[in-house]
């Protein structure tokens, strides 16, 4: 399956919700495939593909409904978002991964399961023509979100993971993701390897991001820091203490105040 801009549909329509009906789930997006509805593409036009990296070109992807059903009702209340750039030669988008919870026999609830920043990569195969069903895919841990955010002007940063770490396939599958600075402050290129020694192939994808792109990835990774950690849920969702386990309120003497 093929994602494209609308310079590909009818110059008379704005919206365009194509047909899905003979499309997989697995086809879809991460943000699409739990949904059967369908989605819009939207983008923003007037920009030159001569300028260079395609500054102007940035593409906004989002997840609607074409039901005429309850959105809520019918994605059992899940929402969606992501933030995508397209590029000449690759495409890149980003999205958070709450951690899960489970429940404890206290009745409180423990993170057993991290969350992180999913990185998404989806080669060209024309003009503006992205091929989604060779995506890959790279999870930024917490840890690793902070590298990025903190990343300065003319640094860099490089992170390895292997997805069979500590099993029988460890090694099978390894990957690679760097940040780079373009040079003269202008924005950083995201690039990831993939090196399958199973199928004996080595994927290579790089992004040309702007300054102005990785502002936003900046604000919205620095966003989105707490809430893989969990650190949301666990600071605004607090039960309420049992009526018979009030804490004492104890009240200081006024002479402890003159021997400070």
């Amino acid at each position: 399956m093929y994602l494209w801009s609308n310079d590909f549909l009818p110059s008379n329509k704005q919206t365009v919700v194509p047909d899905i009906t003979n499309i997989s789930q697995e086809m879809l997006p991460h943000q699409l495939q739990e949904s059967p509805f369908g989605w819009a593409i939207f983008q923003r036009r007037g920009f030159d593909l001569k300028e260079p990296l395609w500054s102007g070109s940035l593409t906004f992807i989002q997840a609607v409904s074409t039901s005429a059903g309850n959105l809520d009702e019918n994605l059992s209340g899940k929402k969606f978002a992501s933030y995508t750039v397209f590029k000449g030669k690759a495409a890149l988008s980003i999205h958070p991964i709450l951690p899960s919870f489970s429940k404890m026999e206290s009745g409180g609830s423990r993170m057993n399961r991290n969350g992180s920043v999913m990185l998404t990569f989806f080669p060209a195969v024309g003009q503006r023509k992205y091929d989604y069903t060779k995506k890959q895919l790279f999870a930024l841990s917490p840890t690793e979100v902070g590298s990025l955010i903190s990343l300065g002007p003319a640094e860099s940063c490089e992170f390895f993971h292997d997805p069979s770490m500590k099993s029988s396939h460890e090694g099978q599958v390894k990957k690679s993701l760097s940040i780079t600075p373009l040079g003269s402050d202008s924005g950083y290129f995201v690039n990831i390897t993939v090196l399958n020694n199973m199928q004996k192939t080595t994927d290579r994808l790089s992004v040309p991001i702007t300054k102005a792109e990785f502002a936003v990835m900046r604000t919205a990774l620095s966003f989105a820091l707490p809430h893989i950690m969990g650190w949301d849920q666990v600071l605004t969702h607090h039960p309420a203490p049992p009526a018979s386990s009030k804490p004492r309120v104890e009240r200081p003497h006024p002479d402890s105040e003159w021997e400070r």
